[in-house]
């Protein structure tokens, strides 16, 4: 499809699936423009890489070749958008990003991860490990690589490895020989209804796996589902076929670990990242590269250099006395797991969250289940909805949640207070939890903290 086009253009440049892509084509050699509503650091770095990126609601913008020019769309652009109507009643060729993702992975072996939460580290840890064993793989990631500093990894070996995303049932558009799903909550309930929806879009998934389908342990898919071969993994439930053993962690939070696995044990693995989540995002991604034939030394090696994807457990500040760590989770479950780990690692200390709530929709869905999973911090400031896509809702807003939170503490701020509130906070355990902007506060927030005696 794409070879008969000399200009990508994108509208919605600036998200972490379509920027990966766009780069993906300007590392192919064709022209790639495009619009996002708001300019970002991801959005400048795409600039900084010879991209044309503009800001406002511009048909003018768009390439006038209408037979050489290929739209790519995200499904978060609202339909009255100018340029969006313009590209369809002009007649040019206009896909979603999950189609255009499908079409690269196409004719390449597809190791894909797909989960309502985790897919983004473990996609990008498999890719880690590919890529320091030498095996070697292009790379389509969910979020920003602290090792490689980028969402997007490209290689001459046919390997492709990319996050299935199941928001609109974009990870339909891939055929995975390897894959691995981390969990079926319910989420997206605005596209999908109910769980069962849900569930039912992950088991079409696995129907789509050739090779073998790693599955958290528990999980609803079974053979039926799937012609792949299905093997389990579990932080540390002995039944799964891959488990985390031997567990112990340093006064910083880091784990080390021997993992059983169908073909033996491999000893000492220490994980570069934190948390007990992130052991078991090490099972997932050491299944999925044993499957792939990487070799064992390798993979321990790899996963003790891996330095995590950006807002995931971020490590900003993690000294005695002060940790400040930010994370992307926007979703009850996140928020629980992420919770646990912290008090897990940091034992005895005070945590203090931050929480931007991310779409009207999720909060009015998920309110009971949001106020339970916050409630395991011991103080929440809880900040204003960030809408995304979405118009408001009336009744709907952070107060729905903030009323059932039981917490210890708890104060509902707007986030242009949010500054000046932590600089005069006895911190000692920051956690800053959100999808929206809040990611926009998180250098203030380590550089003031920094500065703290």
């Amino acid at each position: 499809m794409s070879q008969n086009y000399t200009h990508i253009y994108f509208i919605g440049i600036g998200g972490i699936g379509m920027s990966a892509i766009a780069r993906y084509y300007k590392f192919k050699g064709c022209a790639v423009s495009g619009y996002d509503r708001t300019p970002s650091e991801l959005t400048a770095e795409l600039e900084q890489e010879g991209i044309g990126v503009h800001y406002e609601d511009a048909p003018e913008r768009i390439p006038a070749d209408t037979e050489h020019t290929l739209v790519v769309y995200t499904p978060a652009i609202p339909e009255e958008l100018n340029e969006l109507r313009t590209v369809r009643e002009r007649g040019y060729r206009c896909i979603k990003r999950s189609q255009m993702l499908g079409e690269i992975t196409r004719g390449q072996k597809c190791l894909a991860v797909a989960g309502t939460h985790g897919k983004t580290t473990t996609s990008t840890l498999i890719a880690h490990i590919l890529t320091e064993s030498g095996k070697g793989c292009s790379a389509f990631l969910g979020g920003i690589s602290k090792n490689y500093g980028t969402n997007l990894l490209v290689s001459r070996t046919p390997t492709v490895v990319a996050e299935a995303d199941e928001f609109d049932r974009s990870f339909l558009q891939l055929h995975p020989a390897i894959a691995v799903i981390t969990a079926m909550d319910a989420d997206h309930l605005d596209i999908y209804g109910t769980l069962e929806n849900v569930q039912a879009a992950f088991r079409a998934f696995a129907g789509q796996v050739s090779d073998t389908l790693i599955l958290k342990y528990g999980l609803p898919v079974s053979a039926h589902d799937t012609p792949a071969r299905i093997h389990t993994y579990h932080y540390n439930d002995q039944r799964a076929d891959y488990h985390a053993e031997n567990l112990r962690m340093d006064a910083l939070g880091h784990y080390s670990f021997d993992l059983h696995h169908p073909g033996g044990v491999l000893a000492d693995i220490r994980v570069g990242t934190l948390g007990w989540v992130n052991v078991e995002n090490s099972v997932a991604a050491a299944a999925v590269c044993l499957c792939h034939g990487v070799d064992e030394a390798a993979i321990r090696k790899a996963i003790g250099s891996f330095q995590g994807a950006r807002r995931r457990l971020d490590e900003h500040v993690n000294r005695p006395g002060l940790t400040y760590i930010d994370d992307y989770a926007h979703h009850p479950a996140e928020l629980a797991t992420a919770l646990s780990s912290l008090r897990e690692m940091f034992p005895g200390r005070k945590i203090t969250a931050v929480f931007q709530p991310h779409l009207y929709t999720r909060t009015r869905d998920f309110a009971p289940e949001f106020a339970r999973a916050l409630s395991g911090a011991d103080k929440l400031i809880l900040l204003d909805i960030y809408p995304a896509r979405e118009e408001p809702i009336p009744g709907v807003d952070a107060g729905i949640i903030y009323r059932d939170v039981t917490a210890p503490e708890k104060v509902l701020l707007k986030k242009e207070e949010l500054l000046d509130y932590l600089s005069r906070e006895a911190l000692d355990v920051l956690v800053t939890f959100g999808a929206g902007n809040i990611d926009r506060y998180v250098e203030p927030i380590r550089k003031m903290l920094e500065k703290r005696a």
